[in-house]
């Protein structure tokens, strides 16, 4: 969304703000004084997106995960251009206009208000060098840079799911694997085993609270994420079959159809070292489960015909 929201326009200014060309306007609230920012330099910014009501889009601060770039050269009124006046240890807001950012016939996101609002920290530049071999060395040093933040991350995680538990005063069961779960509403009837389909609503949060996906309209509308093109109904998931996260399919079968819980779930029942998409590497995750139905297989279901193997001709080996 950091580079989906990236053009955009405001007629004039406000107090404090600067006019950046293309009618960007922005307001540099800490400024160390070092070297600018240039285009090509690599950046690791956190940011904090928020519509004009003070209402969160979205934050790196509470994924656990800064925005890493190599610095391109923005056009007039895209955000990025703004990095060129920044140094590291600088922070910026920069305000860009939705009606400017949509042009007409694209599809306006489901948010509030007139404006968009960035909260910019520039927190660490490694700037390009030049000549022979500085290639080598700017690539070496990110890398390096790189690997001390899966170091944080993986450090971290520990501390973040306890913190979770902790501070929610949630009282469950830890499983051998790690997964964490605590059933706020019991169900009835057996539990889903390998092979059943389990039908579900899911809230996704970060261990900061934030929902990041749902498929329970209420929850999405209140939490800005709601999608119109999305069903909102409950989802299909096979049981214990590696279709879903292992969280998934170990905590699923410890709950009876009806039931409701909480699960807790460490990166490596989870996404692990990698991460995926907006989840950073090492990060635990928070699952409210309902299971409302079990589909069991259909024992007497057709299966489908083995297929048939032609033998394989056997070349003896000729004798003199």
């Amino acid at each position: 969304m950091f580079l989906a929201l990236a053009t955009i326009g405001l007629a004039s200014c406000n107090g404090g703000y600067k006019q950046a060309p293309g009618g960007l306007l922005y307001n540099i609230h800490i400024d160390k004084g070092g070297p600018k920012i240039k285009v090509g330099d690599f950046i690791s910014v956190n940011v904090v997106a928020k519509t004009d009501a003070d209402s969160v889009i979205f934050s790196t601060y509470e994924q656990g995960n800064r925005s890493d770039r190599i610095l391109q050269k923005g056009a007039p009124g895209d955000v990025m251009s703004v990095f060129t006046n920044l140094a590291e240890g600088d922070s910026a807001t920069v305000k860009t206009n939705m009606d400017s950012l949509f042009k007409k016939g694209m599809r306006r996101p489901p948010i509030k208000g007139k404006y968009i609002v960035y909260e910019i920290k520039v927190e660490k530049v490694i700037s390009k060098g030049i000549g022979k071999g500085a290639d080598t060395v700017w690539n070496a040093q990110i890398k390096k840079y790189m690997d001390s933040q899966v170091v944080v991350a993986r450090k971290a995680e520990a501390s973040k799911f306890k913190k979770y538990i902790d501070d929610n005063k949630l009282v469950g069961i830890n499983t051998p694997d790690g997964l964490f779960y605590t059933i706020t509403k019991p169900g009835t009837g057996d539990k889903p085993a390998v092979g059943d389909t389990a039908e579900v609503f899911y809230v996704a949060r970060f261990t900061s609270g934030k929902v990041f996906e749902t498929n329970v309209k209420e929850i999405a509308q209140k939490n800005n994420a709601y999608n119109p093109g999305l069903p909102y109904k409950a989802i299909r998931i096979p049981v214990g079959v590696k279709k879903v996260i292992p969280g998934w399919d170990e905590g699923l079968m410890q709950l009876n159809k009806g039931a409701k819980a909480t699960f807790v779930v460490p990166s490596k029942l989870g996404y692990g070292e990698q991460g995926f998409q907006i989840i950073p590497p090492f990060t635990p995750l928070v699952f409210d489960i309902e299971l409302v139905n079990i589909i069991h297989p259909d024992p007497n279901a057709s299966k489908p015909a083995a297929p048939v193997l032609k033998p394989t001709v056997q070349v003896k080996p000729t004798t003199k």
